[in-house]
């Protein structure tokens, strides 16, 4: 005979949009990434694959720590944390911006729209060989293809959220005196922020994976350059580092969204519970 309270426990894990406990979560997420690292371990003990492919985790550690220490590792952490952050800024000053009014007037809309539309589809390291011939070797064409690989499918998730502003949010600030600009910078822009918060946190994961394509190319500093380095004398744990360090980075500017989130939009949060 089933245990009604065993039934309840069981189904609570997979509730529809039903929070769970922090320690849970936080042991969910634990437990992932364990299973990771043991199944490449044992891939390694196992001599599954060839360790000069797959080099076995504390290898790429020691080797992690001899590029820190020796090669001057953290100066090419730096540039790339720079080159992601300048360029993202960028993208987003010039994004978020024409995103909220071209989601707010179809007129802005139906000009910038097709044009916007069209570059979404172009792949970013296409550009490359022009930017290149434009800008040379220094950091203007990796900023560039950064910006290039974010600003287009960032204006069209501003949009999109923009226009999901309740109409009757609008109409009524209308009917109340204000203006068109009074009307969207008083409803429209607040109404939208958090959300566009949550646009700009997506894409700048995007911005990351665009970073080794932007740095392998006629680039001395940097994470990618450090991984074509390594390429050129067979250093698999060096790019596999490199790698966990993107990886690492990545992960610690998305939990820096998330908090920039909840402190700036901390009803959100509450009304989820």
């Amino acid at each position: 005979m089933k245990n009604p309270e065993t039934e309840s426990r069981r189904w609570r894990w997979f509730d529809y949009r039903k929070p769970i406990p922090s320690h849970v979560a936080v042991g969910l997420g634990v437990a992932g990434w364990l299973i990771f690292f043991c199944a490449w371990i044992v891939s390694d003990l196992s001599g599954m694959v060839s360790e000069l492919l797959v080099p076995p985790p504390q290898k790429v550690v020691a080797a992690l720590v001899e590029l820190i220490a020796e090669q001057g590792f953290l100066g090419d952490i730096a540039v790339s944390i720079y080159r992601v952050v300048v360029s993202f800024a960028a993208a987003c000053a010039l994004a978020v911006p024409l995103g909220i009014v071209m989601g707010a007037f179809k007129s802005v809309e139906s000009f910038f729209n097709p044009f916007v539309s069209a570059w979404r589809y172009l792949p970013a390291p296409s550009f490359i060989p022009i930017l290149l011939m434009w800008f040379g070797t220094g950091d203007a064409p990796k900023l560039a293809l950064l910006f290039i690989g974010v600003v287009f499918f960032l204006i069209t998730l501003v949009m999109d959220h923009t226009r999901g502003v309740r109409l009757e949010l609008i109409e009524t600030s209308l009917t109340l005196g204000g203006n068109r600009w009074q009307v969207l910078w008083t409803v429209v822009v607040p109404a939208v922020l958090p959300n566009v918060v949550v646009a700009m946190r997506q894409m700048l994961a995007v911005s990351w994976t665009y970073l080794v394509i932007a740095e392998i190319v006629a680039s001395t500093n940097g994470i990618g350059a450090m991984m074509m380095r390594a390429k050129r004398f067979l250093h698999t744990d060096q790019i596999i580092a490199g790698i966990l360090v993107i990886g690492i980075l990545g992960l610690l500017f998305d939990y820096l969204f998330r908090v920039v989130h909840r402190l700036l939009f901390p009803y959100i949060e509450e009304n989820a519970r």
